[in-house]
């Protein structure tokens, strides 16, 4: 150990409790929180993912979806083979600075989400009708990939892309097909932004397999609730960040 890495079991753990709502980001204000006030030194050595998970008792998921917003930023450093330490760059960074940034205004977001709310309802609907086996493939396998991808937020969001691409394909509405490749890069960028400065996967990855469920069950009542409730929550906590934005500017 070098001098300026100071040993894990030295490092002050007295985090609170984590709710279910907005895992991620409470993990995240935790850890950044110990950060940028310097409890945590430059150059010290973190908790590994498995000491995080119990100290918080939450999954590897959401530990690491916190640890790679903090490695966005620079506050985290990782070496392989070694661990994780806080970053010597640490100290001088705006602690109001530290919250990743969402590229899109309030407008452009509400506009996206009234629009897929309409299109994944009506394509969810028709694939529960019409999907075939080859279509319920394409879903699984995309739902996988985005298993894979879960640590790396963009290609998550193609895999993300693909999960409902797939979907509409299901419905066997051409149109439908046409317009979803048409607008391929704004619900891609839309998506990639969602994962980037949310980042709770794990809760992504639930409501992705209770659809992928649904649809293979042929339950029409459960496909409607599950894409409408969770387009309230993403639109719920986006609306929040948006606005938690205004107020440092």
């Amino acid at each position: 150990m070098t001098s300026n890495e100071i040993g894990v079991t030295d490092i002050q753990t007295d985090f609170q409790a984590i709710e279910k709502k907005n895992i991620v980001d409470d993990v995240f204000e935790q850890i950044k929180d110990k950060i940028v006030s310097e409890t945590w030194k430059a150059g010290q050595k973190i908790p590994s993912e498995n000491e995080l998970c119990s100290m918080f008792n939450i999954s590897r998921v959401s530990i690491r979806s916190a640890v790679q917003k903090l490695r966005d930023l620079g506050l985290i450093t990782t070496r392989h083979g070694k661990g994780s330490f806080v970053s010597d760059r640490a100290s001088s960074f705006d602690i109001h600075m530290t919250a990743p940034i969402m590229n899109l205004s309030e407008k452009e977001f509400l506009d996206i989400m009234e629009f897929r709310e309409l299109l994944e309802t009506k394509c969810i609907e028709l694939a529960v009708l019409r999907a075939d086996d080859n279509d319920i493939a394409a879903i699984e396998q995309a739902f996988n990939d985005m298993k894979a991808y879960q640590n790396d937020y963009s290609k998550y969001s193609l895999a993300d892309y693909q999960f409902h691409l797939a979907i509409v394909k299901a419905s066997k509405n051409e149109l439908f097909v046409h317009i979803m490749n048409r607008i391929k890069n704004v619900y891609y960028y839309h998506l990639k932004e969602l994962n980037r400065v949310i980042a709770d996967m794990e809760d992504s990855l639930s409501g992705h397999s209770k659809q992928l469920e649904a649809i293979k069950s042929r339950d029409m009542e459960a496909v409607r609730r599950l894409v409408h409730e969770g387009n309230s929550n993403v639109t719920t906590v986006t609306i929040q960040k948006l606005n938690d934005q205004k107020e440092k500017k």
